[in-house]
């Protein structure tokens, strides 16, 4: 071999070992076990398994992690009561019973009062508004806080937008009509609804049909035409109330316990968050998609009544609402952070909305609309 061949084949090695990246660019073995790793979680729900809407949100989820990570972040999702019970989801995730729940904010409210305004707050905000608040007007950073102490990271994970004010078995023309009425009604719109006259009752998704077939329950709210139509509140109520004061813009969540999620590598980390992402935008867009054939089809083919709540008893709810929520906000210094920061933006964003969105939908009324 002369020098010159000799040479060219050292340029050679050099070339491939270089495009190899060379031992420089090898992954560690602690990358290479990361990426070998599989990870199995479990993911408990508030929700009946595979309700439309609420409970194949988690499925969808779960099926896009296990695509993107190539199977190995692998999450079996529980409906309400195959593992634990539909109120027992934080607790359990927290315990690291299940790595991961998905549910309402507001059912802790025996727990954590304040929580509530994590998902929804009466006359409060929509969920674009809710949207925009946790994303960029400092309320995920609040909500963090809230749970770090139970071990929990939040994330949003859903919402239906605007719901119906709910169902009942005997019709409300009047505030006194309030007076007694047994209803299942979560969160900080059961305070209210409380204060307003009527008798609150705390009950899971599941149950809601069979107490108010039996009249355990003269009346309740569960979702809108989507959700409800599916669990056939139809046939054991007769007026379909609106709008849903009680919950304008729920949003829903995904809780992760604390030690699972800094056991994941970067990169699973990363995929979760964006497949919980794209659930918080997807179901909203379901919701908005489905509810109005939904109606139709309650309205035309099962002869429910529709009906608006009456001013006075809007006026009153709203009157109550205030008081309920500025008290929740003297729970701890915590506490009175969350509501300053969600009252501020709300008042900001009503404002601007005023002059757009609610402007707009204004001037799309057709005359005989308005």
């Amino acid at each position: 071999m002369t020098l010159l061949q000799g040479a060219l084949v050292s340029v050679c090695v050099s070339l491939v070992l270089g495009g190899c990246g060379g031992d420089s660019a090898a992954p560690t073995q602690t990358q290479a076990t990361e990426q070998q790793t599989a990870y199995r979680w479990k993911l408990i729900t508030t929700w009946p398994k595979n309700l439309p809407g609420l409970g194949t949100a988690p499925e969808r989820m779960a099926e896009q992690v296990r695509k993107m990570s190539n199977g190995r972040l692998d999450i079996k999702v529980y409906g309400a009561g195959e593992l634990v019970g539909a109120f027992e989801v934080f607790d359990s995730v927290s315990r690291g019973t299940a790595e991961m729940g998905h549910g309402a904010a507001y059912y802790w409210r025996g727990k954590l009062p304040i929580a509530a305004m994590f998902s929804t707050v009466p006359f409060g905000m929509t969920a674009q508004e809710m949207n925009g608040w946790l994303n960029y007007g400092g309320g995920m950073e609040l909500w963090r806080e809230l749970y770090q102490p139970f071990g929990l990271i939040p994330l949003a994970c859903g919402n239906t937008g605007v719901q119906m004010a709910g169902w009942f078995n005997r019709e409300i023309n009047s505030v006194e009509d309030l007076a007694g009425l047994k209803m299942r009604i979560p969160g900080l719109g059961g305070e209210v609804f409380q204060r307003a006259g009527g008798t609150p009752v705390a009950l899971p998704g599941g149950e809601i049909f069979t107490a108010l077939q039996t009249g355990v329950i003269d009346a309740t709210e569960w979702v809108g035409p989507y959700n409800d139509l599916a669990f056939g509140l139809h046939t054991v109520a007769k007026y379909y109330y609106y709008p849903g004061w009680h919950e304008p813009g729920p949003t829903l969540e995904a809780i992760v316990n604390t030690d699972a999620w800094n056991a994941l590598p970067e990169d699973l980390r990363t995929m979760l968050e964006v497949a919980v992402q794209a659930t918080n935008d997807d179901m909203l867009s379901e919701f908005t998609a489905r509810n109005k054939a939904a109606l139709d089809t309650l309205v035309g083919e099962h002869g429910v009544e529709l009906r608006p709540l009456p001013k006075d008893v809007l006026e009153r709810l709203k009157a109550v609402s205030e008081e309920v929520v500025a008290e929740a906000a003297g729970e701890n210094e915590l506490a009175g952070r969350i509501y300053e920061s969600y009252m501020g933006y709300l008042e900001s964003v009503r404002a601007y909305h005023a002059l757009s969105e609610q402007a707009y939908l204004n001037a799309r009324l057709s005359p005989l609309e308005q």
